[in-house]
């Protein structure tokens, strides 16, 4: 499984500290694995199947998109619990 970020997940996650970077980055990598790890929960309101992972006060949208015989982890966004579901 690929993983792609979009420009805004990978902006933020470039401005974090190293620590809290490796966390989100070993996270995201917990995704890939069958079954995936992590908190995750299916956001409601969107028709494309979006879900959220829960790390700690971060919060990571994502959607698992096919590309021909390739799954695609697709990182939408990321950001604290308070400012990711504002739009």
């Amino acid at each position: 499984m690929e993983i792609e970020y979009s420009r805004k997940a990978a902006k933020y996650i470039s401005g974090l500290d190293r620590p809290t970077k490796q966390r989100i980055k070993t996270a995201i990598e917990g995704l890939t694995e069958t079954p995936p790890k992590g908190d995750i929960k299916s956001l409601q309101g969107y028709k494309d199947g979006r879900k959220r992972l829960r790390v700690g006060k971060y919060r990571i949208i994502y959607n698992i998109l096919p590309n021909g015989g390739v799954e695609v982890l697709y990182i939408i966004n990321v950001d604290s619990r308070g400012d990711i579901y504002k739009q």
